[in-house]
């Protein structure tokens, strides 16, 4: 179990590693904002589409042997990215990795899920949803310290060795489980989407994840013009916000049922993650700092609630339902680390803002839209 946990962590940690170093990685390559911010968005699209795709390719696959041969590949991928010599290898390496972290994660859940049995599998994912979150922290913030201490390469060098480490621990855990992964047949997409309430939750959780998706990519450039000593250790350390995501995760039942309800507890989340976003207007580092605490913990308080409901909506088809959602959140995940940097060169942060802004109310109007459905269903 240890084990398969620092290996969630590590895997995170890759996959968000490089974004306190797009300042520094644009300079040193001579690239645009947005060919840099689109390190992070070349490893959203195969998270994307892993749910749609994967099922046919890895549904004979052993859980642990499949887990053991992508960490020890994404390792040797952080060493390729240590030796990069330009851009469009770096651009390439990140789209290995991209198609890697989905078969971890698959690995991971079903390894896990097979080491629990009855209520102990709902206290294991707590866990794993947990380890996910902090290690989407730790590799910010690690890669960060790493980098203004040795320079931007020894981050991925780190993390290298440290995948590795994790290759031998797994080699001694026993085999549990062959991956249980869903063809995705087109009836059966149409017949969740169909559903009362379930497209426009998947859509409220696009626009969600489109717009953190940019302000989490994009934070990195609107430091460097604020502050003129924003080094990497202090951008990775601006992502510290994120660790409120483990309280919202584990608490979003609880806030729903005193509430009354996921739906408002979803309203009252996207209205704080609204808010927070006019907060980021701020002039000032410190308020900046301050403002990611309350954006990331609304966040995942609309993220955990979401992931709940879709479910309780839609009783069958599981695998599905799941699929779709991941599918959407790193659908707009995707557009939404890349797209919006348009608007931050045209028009500026506060244009930036204003256009995440609009999105975030498109969210609030599918949350209408599910009560809507629900009602007419």
């Amino acid at each position: 179990m240890p084990a398969l946990i620092l290996t969630t962590i590590l895997t995170l940690s890759a996959l968000y590693a490089p974004q306190p170093l797009l300042p520094v990685l644009m300079a040193e390559f001579g690239v645009s904002r947005e060919a840099a911010a689109a390190l992070t968005t070349v490893t959203f699209i195969p998270l994307c589409l892993a749910p749609l795709v994967y099922g046919y390719l890895l549904e004979s696959f052993a859980a642990l042997r499949l887990l053991r041969g992508a960490v020890l590949l994404l390792a040797v991928s952080e060493v390729a990215f240590y030796l990069a010599p330009d851009f469009s290898q770096l651009m390439a390496l990140r789209l290995l990795q991209g198609l890697l972290v989905p078969a971890i994660l698959t690995s991971l859940m079903t390894q896990l899920s097979t080491l629990s049995k009855g209520a102990e599998v709902q206290r294991i994912m707590a866990i794993y949803i947990s380890a996910t979150i902090l290690g989407g922290f730790l590799g910010r913030a690690c890669s960060g310290l790493i980098a203004t201490s040795f320079g931007w390469r020894y981050s991925f060098l780190v993390l290298a060795a440290s995948f590795l480490l994790c290759f031998f621990l797994l080699r001694r855990l026993p085999e549990a489980a062959v991956l249980n992964l869903v063809r995705p047949h087109r009836r059966l997409v149409f017949e969740v989407l169909r559903q009362p309430g379930a497209l426009p939750l998947y859509l409220l959780v696009f626009c969600l994840f489109f717009t953190f998706a940019g302000v989490m990519n994009f934070l990195p450039f609107r430091l460097t013009e604020l502050y003129s000593q924003a080094n990497e250790l202090r951008i990775g350390l601006m992502y510290s916000g994120y660790v409120m995501g483990i309280g919202s995760a584990l608490g979003a039942v609880a806030i729903g049922r005193w509430l009354g309800g996921e739906r408002r507890a979803m309203a009252l989340g996207l209205v704080v993650f609204a808010l927070t976003l006019l907060g980021l207007t701020a002039q000032r580092v410190e308020l900046l700092f301050v403002d990611m605490f309350l954006f990331c913990a609304a966040m995942f308080l609309v993220h955990a609630t979401a992931s709940g409901w879709v479910n309780r909506l839609v009783p069958d088809n599981k695998g599905m339902v799941n699929g779709l959602y991941v599918s959407f959140y790193y659908g707009g995940g995707a557009l939404g680390s890349y797209l919006p940097g348009y608007a931050y060169r045209s028009w500026g942060w506060l244009g930036f803002l204003l256009v995440l802004l609009l999105v975030t109310v498109l969210a609030l109007a599918c949350l209408a839209w599910v009560k809507q459905a629900q009602e007419d269903g």
